[in-house]
Formats: structure tokens, sequence, C-alpha cells
């Protein structure tokens, strides 16, 4: 069964000793965020902070922090289960990302699982007057401030009445007003750009933290618009998501979310927000964003705080952004059947790098992947592109460097793309959100593609010995590897 709230998933990692609880005295201000980045970065626990400096209100963070509790999460043994599932209800070859979310049967598979609204809920259960209650985080030393780190942002597009769920940061500006970090090839900002356009002063926005552990990552997933995050959800856990109105503006949230802000947001307000340390391992600096004005706060009894610290990789998000490479593959692979696998690294910060594997059969193959992937929805913001052949394991990076340093001539094996669109936290980008891409076409080139040459054979073991020494190594070879 999935899990009915985030309680349910921390009862869950505790009983398989995933969950470390903090019984001693720690600060929100840097504090939580040092033990955090120390834990993270040794692959240890979810963390229970119990008695955060100067509330009653525990933090919960590291939730997905290591791949076991990602699987945990998504509750599957492994991302090949959701693959299997996608491949399961895809009947046509598609053209595009949308086609292919849509090519499950008429939709009906995935629209089965459109949320469900009920008429009470423990979110609703308290009140509070002010975001002080809260343990919010002020994460890195150069910080602006607090920043809400993990809340999914609630909007409802001007034109379609759809709602869109999105994870952006957002500053505590006082008790009731907090920044909108909309980047600008979010969902959340083209409704914040629609409502402008029709003349609308404002847009209303609702805030859920401390929900499900699949309604948090369908947030964060990649999805076409059109598509609901929320029956997304449903799709993952196998059950709809349960949502409930809000008291003061014309949205839903789910019912079992830790606590929910209502608001708006005003066309004509931008607010200096950040500095902020971001998973890119960089302060994002300071730039004008929305403002969120806070018009009700509810909470269930004895609420959860659920955070995240981002920061120099490898931090917590990386298996989120990993679960999303393992599960959009099977979409990806559609649309390019030649393409064997993909690794995002987590060093790169998700839109950096992309390093695919093809199978290549005709002359200037990897230049079509790199363009097909730089035309296919968030990857379009990829800033370097590598392509490997079929039997280089992309997330190997010895062999991925055996490769380009082997099978790439820069002189001729590359493309440089002028300036278009990139991340909006890309650092190097001369223009913000604006910058080049670089591809590498790390394959064996083709006599069609001028190599002329015959390409040397790569060293390898016969499998007739290979299969000989098979059967000796079970003797032998605790004997000859050292443990040490």
């Amino acid at each position: 069964m999935p899990y009915r709230d985030l309680r349910e998933f921390i009862e869950t990692l505790e009983s398989a000793n995933e969950l470390s609880r903090i019984k001693i005295d720690v600060s929100p201000e840097l504090e939580i965020t040092e033990i955090t980045d120390r834990v993270v970065k040794s692959g240890g626990k979810a963390l229970l902070f119990e008695k955060p400096r100067g509330y009653s209100i525990p933090v919960f963070i590291n939730a997905f922090g290591t791949k076991k509790r990602m699987l945990m999460a998504l509750e599957v043994n492994d991302f090949d289960e959701i693959r299997e599932r996608f491949l399961s209800l895809i009947k046509n070859r598609p053209s595009s990302l949308l086609d292919a979310i849509k090519s499950f049967d008429s939709l009906k598979d995935l629209m089965a699982m459109a949320p469900k609204k009920v008429s009470d809920a423990p979110c609703m259960e308290k009140r509070a007057d002010s975001l002080e209650k809260f343990p919010i985080l002020k994460c890195w030393p150069k910080d602006a401030g607090k920043f809400i780190t993990l809340p999914v942002v609630i909007t409802k597009d001007p034109e379609s009445g759809e709602l869109n769920a999105g994870v952006y940061r957002m500053q505590v500006f006082d008790g009731k007003t907090t920044g909108m970090h909309w980047q600008i090839h979010k969902h959340g900002a083209e409704h914040f750009r629609k409502c402008k356009e029709m003349g609308k002063d404002r847009i209303e926005v609702a805030v859920a933290i401390g929900v499900d552990p699949v309604v948090l990552y369908s947030a964060t997933a990649p999805l076409p618009e059109g598509i609901s995050e929320f029956a997304f959800a449903g799709f993952l856990r196998r059950k709809r998501v349960e949502l409930v109105d809000c008291e003061t503006v014309d949205l839903q949230v789910p019912a079992t979310a830790e606590i929910v802000l209502e608001g708006y947001v005003k066309v004509d307000e931008l607010r200096i927000e950040g500095p902020f340390g971001d998973h890119t391992g960089y302060y994002t600096p300071p730039e004008p964003y929305p403002v969120f004005r806070i018009t009700n706060i509810a909470h269930r009894e004895n609420p959860i705080y659920h955070a995240t610290v981002v920061g120099k990789p490898p931090m917590e998000d990386a298996w989120l952004g990993k679960a999303t490479e393992r599960i959009f593959l099977p979409i990806i692979q559609l649309l390019n059947p030649e393409i064997v696998d993909i690794n995002l690294p987590v060093e790169a910060g998700f839109h950096n790098l992309a390093i695919v594997s093809i199978r290549k059969r005709y002359p200037g193959q990897a230049k079509k992947v790199m363009f097909s992937l730089w035309g296919m929805g968030m990857l379009s913001l990829t800033k370097i592109i590598v392509v490997v052949d079929s039997n280089v394991n992309v997330h190997n990076i010895g062999e991925v460097i055996w490769a380009v340093t082997t099978r790439f001539d820069p002189a001729k094996d590359v493309i440089l793309i002028p300036p278009s669109p990139t991340d909006a936290l890309d650092h190097s980008a001369y223009i913000p959100s604006l910058a080049g891409k670089l591809g590498i076409d790390a394959t064996k080139k083709l006599k069609e593609e001028g190599y002329e040459r015959e390409w040397a054979d790569v060293v390898e073991m016969s499998p007739e010995v290979k299969r000989t020494v098979d059967k000796l190594w079970a003797e032998i070879g605790s004997l000859c590897i050292s443990r040490s």
C-alpha cells in the first residue's frame, strides 16, 4: 500500500534502520546544515531533529539521500519496475515527449489516477499566525536568510484551470511574506506570466510542506505542460492522491500535508531574493523575484517540518535527479531507439552534462541524438552532451574518459552551439539563462564520416579463457584480492 503521508514514510524508514532521531539541541541556523552535509556525503541515514533550538516542531531531512531510500520512497525494488510499467502502457512509437506521455491508451491509465477531493483533512486541523512558528532553516553563511527548501507550490493555469505542482525555494521575508523563486523555464512562472498578460493583478498560490514522498517526487519531475503532477503521483503510487480545498484561495492541496500556506502573488510586485547556496555548489546571486503574500497558515496537530539542504554536490537532491533519469529513460528511448543508456552525473548539477551511449548504425547518428536531446523538454538546457558507443558504460566515468580520449578528435568531432536557453542557475553564462552548448562525439567513426583508417582492436580476453577462469575464480578469487 502507498504511504498515506510523510509520517508513514518516516515510520517505514525507522523500522528499516534508515532513520536517526537527533535528540540534542541543534540550531536551525547553519548547524542542521553542517550536520546534514556530513551525513549526506557519508551515505548516512535520514535525520529527524526532535529539538531544533527555539522550536517545538521537529525537522525531517535527508529523506532521499541514498538510492535505497529513494527506492523506498517510490516503493519499488528497482527503478526498472517503473520503467516496465511505462513501457507496458505505451502503444505506438511517439514523435515527441508529449506524444509519448499521451500515447498511454488515450491517457486512460494515467487519468484514472487523477486526484480526488475530500471534504476534510488532517492538514487543516490547526492554524498558525506566522511562519515564525516553524523551524525554517538558514542553510549557508551567506544566505540572505531563512529559506523553505521543499515546498510543493501549487498554481492553476488561468486558461485551462489545470493545477500545477512544482518545487521552488522560498526566502522568508517576514512571518507572512516570502519570495517565490519561479525560474523562467518553470510552469509556475508560465502561469504567472499568463495572469499578467490576461490583465489579472494576481495569481493565487498554495504551498504544501511535508507531503507523502511520491507526491514530492512528482512535483520535481519534468512533466510536459498539461500532465498533472498529482495524476502522475497517483500512477506511481497506484492510488489516487487526496486533495482538499483551501480556505482562502481557489486551489486544492494534498490532504495529508503537514503544513499548508495559502496566499497570492501580485503580478507587479518583485523583491530582491537571495543570495542562496544552491545545488550548483555556488551562491545564486540576489535577483528580483515575485513576492508571495500569505493569507492563511494551516497545519496538522504536532506537525513535522520537512526540509532539504542543497550545496556542493553530492547532496540529497542527487537521488531525486537520478530517479528522474531512470524513470524517464524509456520515453527518451522511444523517441531515440538507438539510445542504450544515459547518465546525468550528480556532480554536473542535473543540466550541465549528459553522457549518452548509442547503437551506432549510420554516419552522423551521434549528432542526430545530440540535437534530439537538445529539443526535448528540460534536456534542452543541457550544456554538454557526450555520445559514446554502446559498449561503453556511461555510469563508469573511467570508461567514458577512455572513450573520449581514444575516439574523439577535437578538430572533427565537436559541435558548438551559439548561445541558447540554459539553466537559470548556470553561473558560467555571460548572460543569465543564455549560454552556448557543446557536443562531443566519442563514438567510433565510420568511413562515411571521413575516417579512412581501420579501428584498432580493443584489448580483451577471449570468451573461452574467461569461462575457464570463471570456474576457477570461486576457489582462488578471495586469495588474490586484498580486503584491507
